[in-house]
């Protein structure tokens, strides 16, 4: 099969189911991951999907994003480096600058959020921020919020980083513990 018709028939799916698994699709069209990938790159660029952790969903046009180049908690522009995604109840994503934000977004709609996914800081590679480990308080100054949180999925990867750029090395829930206090004393985002 021609990768458009691969595509084509991608498309119909996602249209009719809303949210697919990659390696669902990789063994319905037998074909790689990373070929299933290559084929919905031009339809996550377009804004027709969103990906997921393993898979794929229709976008959603009611999300809070009211464009896609801005943080819905602080409406910054979002860098997708720095960027995470907040995956949602009923198939909604949401896409914030840095994780400060993602935290924010996290403790505001609390049973909503089943995955956040971001990028490590060294490997530029999407992770699960729940399961990341996080600098804060480096030399480095990114110009996004403060605290900054860089994500690391390896924690000798943050470890390292720290011994170059100072800093301190937190879980995702120690994360969100300091992002509570930092807000309930200056009562705003950054």
């Amino acid at each position: 099969m021609l990768a458009n018709e691969r595509q084509k028939q991608i498309k119909e799916l996602v249209l009719s189911r809303k949210t697919l698994k990659i390696s669902e699709l990789s063994k319905k069209f037998k074909v790689s991951d990373m070929t299933i990938h290559r084929d919905i790159k031009a339809m996550v660029e377009s804004g027709f999907i969103v990906k997921t952790f393993g898979g794929i969903s229709l976008a959603n046009q009611d999300t809070n994003v009211s464009n896609g180049n801005e943080c819905v908690v602080c409406h910054k522009s979002i860098n997708l480096r720095f960027s995470c995604r907040l995956i949602l109840t009923k198939n909604r994503v949401e896409t914030v600058c840095c994780m400060h934000c993602g935290f924010i977004r996290n403790q505001m709609l609390g049973n909503e959020v089943l995955e956040i996914l971001c990028y490590d800081f060294f490997t530029n590679t999407t992770i699960s921020a729940m399961n990341a480990n996080f600098v804060m308080d480096t030399t480095l100054d990114l110009g996004c919020c403060q605290p900054q949180f860089l994500p690391f999925n390896q924690g000798e990867h943050a470890q390292g980083f720290v011994r170059g750029f100072s800093g301190n090395v937190v879980t995702f829930t120690e994360a969100m513990e300091k992002v509570a206090r930092q807000r309930e004393k200056s009562k705003g985002c950054c």
